[in-house]
């Protein structure tokens, strides 16, 4: 794509000789007489780099202000700041250029302008310019990779929780299901920590060999095994000052959590091969699908490394236990895909939220956005009806375990409109939260991440007695 520039002066020879000379590099250019035909033009379109003239003699365009080119360029920086601005002056001096600066210039050139010095200004005008928009991309990743949606009793909870023990060092567990967003609750709680700024690496215990997994995490010297043809440096070093994630920690081997707990309890590892040690600060976030209590009774899993790991647990809840969720997931989705795969805006029908509520979701947030993502494919219409959606959704529920609509009516709700079933499942999991803790409704909410009151106040809406 090319770059497009805008030329801002009020002396038309300049403006008209200028563009011509940025055109000729091959960039789009265009020019503007004013700082108000300036503003007006970027409202309109995007441009990468504005060459502003410090005087531009038009005081009556921006009402009581003074519109010289140093106010434009406040008015550019408050409104577009991803602009990058070159100021042009024939009366510059050195306080003038301080100012500029300090107002968000990126440089200063002065009349008469040479073309060799104009081009390299620009050249390096727009290399800044790329270097902020990557920034701004990796930035809305990261944001992307640790943004929590859901405003379901149980994830008010857990974002309450996160904010709570993210700005800490503690180890943190994160129980759940395969699909559940356990990686997304640790990637938001190293974005909300005091590591924020350092590293986040991820190890997938599941996914790496036995003979691998120990020279991924603690690295290794060069010839230590068989094809080590050089030095590596592992998964804890890399993570130093910053985050280590072990995803589905429960696949470890026994060799290698002796490793991990020796890791963890001294803040050294010693790399493969290596005869001396080396230091680390790490905070590590472990996550799992297994019950690692279980694991432990069947020796799978050492007792100690789980104590070191399960400072913080967390525990992220399944999509059928959160389905009033399922209609903000499946917009967000939606959104996500139409805006990637270049396709116009799509809704989705009641009938159709209906249906995905009903559903047991085995495989979660994954699952759905899955299916989202088919469904944006494959469907040309601007909204998403209940025929779009797959078969498997109307399938009955597998034999010893209700499917959503039996559940929910069983819990004294019905499915016929998404509002009923959001009741009937907000319901039935207050009413098993009051069970686990004998009714008592202050408890309750605190686990919940609810004013007392407030709790009080749904359970006198959904119909529950205290006790």
């Amino acid at each position: 794509m090319k770059k497009r520039l805008l030329v801002v002066d009020d002396e038309p020879g300049i403006r008209q000789s200028l563009t011509a000379i940025l055109q000729d590099e091959g960039w789009m250019a265009q020019s503007a007489a004013s700082g108000k035909e300036c503003l007006r033009v970027l409202e309109a379109e995007r441009f990468q780099v504005v060459l502003l003239d410090v005087w531009l003699g038009d005081g009556a365009t921006l009402g009581d202000r003074l519109a010289d080119g140093l106010e434009v360029l406040r008015s550019i920086r408050e409104a577009h700041p991803e602009v990058v601005v070159v100021m042009i002056s024939g009366h510059g001096n050195i306080e003038t250029a301080v100012k500029a600066t300090k107002l968000g210039a990126f440089d200063f050139l002065e009349k008469p302008l040479t073309i060799e010095k104009t081009l390299v200004v620009v050249k390096n005008a727009l290399e800044h310019q790329a270097l902020l928009e990557e920034n701004r991309q990796l930035r809305g990743e990261r944001e992307q990779r640790s943004l929590i949606i859901g405003e379901s009793v149980p994830m008010k909870a857990l974002r309450q929780q996160l904010l709570l023990m993210a700005p800490t060092n503690g180890r943190v567990l994160i129980y759940g299901e395969s699909g559940t967003g356990k990686e997304l609750v640790a990637h938001a709680l190293h974005e909300h920590s005091l590591r924020a700024r350092g590293p986040f690496v991820e190890v997938n215990c599941a996914a790496l060999p036995e003979e691998l997994i120990e020279s991924d995490l603690f690295g290794h010297r060069k010839g230590s095994f068989p094809g080590a043809a050089q030095d590596k440096t592992g998964k804890f070093q890399k993570a130093d000052g910053g985050t280590l994630f072990l995803d589905e920690v429960g696949d470890m081997s026994l060799k290698t959590q002796a490793k991990v707990m020796r890791a963890l309890a001294e803040q050294r590892i010693e790399p493969v091969g290596s005869p001396t040690s080396v230091s680390v600060d790490v905070r590590v976030i472990a996550a799992t699908n297994k019950n690692l209590e279980e694991e432990i009774a069947r020796g799978n899993f050492r007792e100690d490394l789980f104590y070191r790991l399960n400072v913080i647990p967390f525990v992220v809840p399944p999509l059928r236990e959160r389905v009033e969720d399922i209609p903000l997931l499946a917009d967000f989705f939606i959104a996500e895909f139409t805006a990637g795969y270049g396709r116009k805006a799509k809704t989705i029908s009641p009938e159709a939220l209906v249906a995905l509520a009903a559903y047991r979701w085995p495989g979660n947030v994954r699952e759905l956005k899955n299916l989202i993502e088919r469904i944006v494919i494959m469907t040309p219409q601007s909204k998403i009806e209940r025929k779009h959606l797959p078969a498997l959704l109307f399938r009955a529920a597998p034999k010893g375990g209700a499917g959503h609509e039996d559940g929910a009516r069983k819990s004294g709700g019905d499915l016929s409109t998404l509002q009923q079933a959001r009741a009937a499942y907000e319901r039935d999991f207050i009413s098993r939260k009051l069970e686990e803790n004998r009714g008592n409704v202050s408890r309750t909410a605190q686990d919940l991440g609810l004013e007392r009151s407030h709790l009080y106040r749904k359970m006198k809406t959904l119909g529950i007695t205290p006790g």
